[in-house]
């Protein structure tokens, strides 16, 4: 496979794209095996690392996705490139590779990929899912004591436990939730989180479909409606403004009066 199919098949995932260039170096890399120069827009592949074309077409999808990434989202694009919006990107072209035939998925065609994959969802990620919902259980717990006894859960979790209080509360809502735990904690805290009962649910199905934690980060800020202006908004930032000029005002004149009367030492201009 040559650098103007590697590119046309690119275009296949995604034609609307701005004009980029596809490069083989014809080297190999130990550093890397391809790269994105945003300034130029182009995409260099070190071709001579690859033992086959599907390998290839990964790394090329890869610095594609840098591409849509830094053409199409240049307001988003900061100084770490592999952002949420990035690994968003990237998921979603692969996913698209694969419906077409363009890529095949290595994590689901490798055996042994697939028998280390199915013993860490089931051994690992669905066992800590479940042990952290049944210790959010007995936090909840921990908390109706504290409150029949007068005392302040935050500080039961400080002293008694040496928890942290965000991880406690985290911990607490995955259970409250009633999230499934097949999908491991760290999931089941992106679930939890979101307020709207009908977009949690959605992220839920989202990974138990497969989608990764960035995909579906992105779903829920697509999904999210940005915060209207409203009356009452408006005229608390009003406040803090007056309060800040007012604060700055009083300063300057303090600083004015001293300047007035400033009486200077001998030598000093």
């Amino acid at each position: 496979m040559n650098q103007d199919q590697v590119k046309e098949r690119l275009l296949k995932l995604q034609d609307n794209v701005a004009e980029f260039k596809l490069i083989f170096s014809g080297k190999e890399s130990k550093k890397v095996d391809g790269l994105y120069h945003p300034e130029t827009m182009e995409i260099i592949i070190h071709n001579k690392n690859f033992e086959d074309d599907n390998s290839l077409m990964y790394t090329a999808i890869h610095e594609f996705a840098h591409h849509v990434q830094f053409t199409e989202h240049d307001a988003e694009v900061k100084k770490r490139a592999h952002t949420v919006l990035f690994w968003n990107i990237f998921h979603r072209l692969l996913e698209r590779a694969e419906e077409m035939g363009i890529y095949r998925n290595i994590f689901e065609e490798d055996n042994k990929f697939k028998s280390l994959s199915d013993e860490i969802k089931k051994k690992y990620l669905k066992t800590n899912g479940e042990l952290m919902k049944n210790f959010g259980k007995v936090l909840i717990q921990a908390l109706d004591l504290c409150q029949q006894k007068h005392a302040i859960f935050e500080d039961y979790v400080d002293r008694a436990l040496g928890l942290n209080r965000t991880a406690a509360k985290s911990i607490m809502k995955v259970y409250a939730m009633d999230v499934k735990p097949e999908l491991g904690y760290d999931n089941m805290k992106i679930v939890a989180s979101i307020g709207d009962s009908k977009q949690r649910q959605q992220a839920e199905e989202a990974f138990i479909e497969g989608k990764s934690q960035d995909m579906v980060r992105q779903e829920i800020k697509e999904a999210t409606p940005a915060q209207d202006e409203t009356l009452g908004r408006l005229e608390s930032q009003k406040r803090r403004v007056e309060k800040s000029i007012t604060e700055l005002q009083s300063r300057l004149e303090e600083l004015e009066t001293k300047i007035d009367n400033f009486q200077p030492k001998d030598g000093d201009q």
